[in-house]
C-alpha cells in the first residue's frame, strides 16, 4: 500500500460541501440564540419578588344550592412563591355574608394555576372580592 493512494480519498472525505457549512451555520445560529434567550430571561427576572394576580372566570357554574366561581392566579414575577393565600369575599348589602379561602403551595415564575370558590349565595347579588392574602418566599 502506498500512503499517496489514501491520501487524496481521506482529504474528500473530510472537506464539507457549501450546503452542509450552511446547514452547520444554520444550525449553530439557532442554538446560540436559544442559549441567548436563556440567559437573558435567566439574567433579568433573577432577583426579581413574586408578582401575584388573581383573576376570577366570570362563568359561574351553579349547581343546586351551590356556587362555583372559577379563579385563575398567575405569578409573573422573578422568584417563586410558597404557601399562597387567596381569599374570596361576597359582600351583600356592605356586609360580607361569605368568605373562602384558598392555599396554592407553589407557584413558580410564570406559572398560572387554576381553582374555584364555593359559595351557597348567589354572588352575581353582590360584591365579590378575590386576592392574594399573603405568600412567602422558598
Amino acid at each position: 500500500m502506498n500512503d499517496t493512494d489514501s491520501s487524496p480519498k481521506e482529504e474528500q472525505k473530510l472537506t464539507r460541501s457549501p450546503a452542509e457549512w450552511t446547514t452547520f451555520s444554520i444550525a449553530l445560529l439557532i442554538l446560540a440564540a436559544i442559549a441567548g434567550l436563556i440567559i437573558y430571561k435567566w439574567v433579568t427576572l433573577q432577583d426579581r419578588p413574586p408578582v401575584l394576580s388573581v383573576t376570577p372566570n366570570p362563568e359561574i357554574r351553579e349547581v343546586p344550592g351551590q356556587y362555583y366561581v372559577p379563579f385563575s392566579i398567575t405569578n409573573t414575577g422573578g422568584e417563586t412563591a410558597e404557601s399562597v393565600q387567596v381569599i374570596a369575599e361576597l359582600i351583600i348589602n356592605g356586609e360580607v355574608e361569605e368568605s373562602g379561602e384558598q392555599q396554592i403551595d407553589f407557584l413558580a415564575s410564570g406559572e398560572k394555576q387554576e381553582g374555584a370558590f364555593v359559595f351557597s349565595r348567589d354572588p352575581r347579588e353582590g360584591e365579590l372580592n378575590i386576592r392574594v392574602a399573603s405568600y412567602k418566599l422558598p
